[in-house]
């Protein structure tokens, strides 16, 4: 399997690398939101790779809720654009 994860939220915003080291230093709401979505996002990955079992239900549960997740990240980084 590769090591790679899919949607990981330096490639969601590639151009905001270096906003997002600085909310990560600095916005404890993000930091909570980022670490919940990588650890949703994962197991969707583990799911896509085989490498976990899930039923279809579970997939969708864990991608809508990566979603909104996503969602409320990006309206955070929206927001620190603006304010930079």
């Amino acid at each position: 399997m590769s090591q790679h994860t899919p949607n990981e939220l330096t490639e969601v915003f590639k151009r905001d690398r270096d906003l997002l080291t600085r909310l990560k230093a600095g916005d404890a709401h993000y930091v909570r939101l980022a670490d919940e979505y990588h650890e949703v996002n994962r197991q969707v990955h583990r799911i896509e790779a085989e490498t976990e079992a899930a039923s279809d239900e579970r997939m969708e549960g864990l991608k809508r809720q990566r979603l909104g997740l996503l969602d409320e990240i990006t309206a955070i980084v929206t927001q620190a654009r603006g304010a930079a």
